[in-house]
């Protein structure tokens, strides 16, 4: 059976092979790769042309022909500038922004409090590395892995606090 089936796909291969040619010729004709910076195929030439440009003749071979996406206007805001660079446009009243800026510090200085007392209280549960065991820890390994977190929590609780000293001190006074 895969025998026959093999045989049948070789007969198959073989006849569309020759029959290209005939396909190209009933579509339009013969197609022609003509040389140059951009390498031209086409079927629109007659073969006296196709002689003088130095083309060939393409026999079998698919030519699969692929359009490039026509480029997108720039958006009118992009074009003009932005809304910053105009004049008139886009500025923010030094009051406001003064006013914002205090909000931002009163937040980030809240934030950072609450960050400190959960690092206070943390440090405190870790023990120097020796937290009081609990009933639920009877495998030695359970208490080493609550442990080794714990210091994963500090460590990430101290990274927060200096990222919200760093946010601090780029706000102007």
């Amino acid at each position: 059976m895969k025998r026959c089936t093999s045989i049948l796909l070789m007969a198959w291969v073989a006849g569309t092979a020759a029959l290209a040619p005939l396909a190209a010729a009933a579509q339009g004709g013969i197609v022609y790769r003509c040389p140059g910076p951009p390498v031209l195929y086409t079927d629109a030439l007659s073969p006296e042309e196709a002689r003088e440009r130095g083309c060939r003749t393409i026999e079998g071979a698919p030519i699969t022909i692929i359009q490039a996406p026509k480029p997108r206007p720039a958006p009118a805001s992009a074009a003009n500038g932005s809304a910053a660079s105009r004049p008139g446009e886009g500025k923010v009243d030094p009051a406001a922004q003064r006013q914002r800026d205090s909000d931002a510090r009163r937040i980030l200085e809240a934030e950072l409090r609450r960050e400190e007392d959960k690092l206070a209280a943390l440090k405190r549960d870790y023990n120097n590395g020796e937290p009081e065991r609990r009933g639920d820890e009877r495998n030695f390994q359970n208490y080493l892995d609550r442990v080794a977190q714990m210091k994963a929590g500090i460590a990430r609780t101290e990274s927060d606090i200096a990222a919200i000293k760093r946010e601090i001190a780029k706000l102007p006074s």
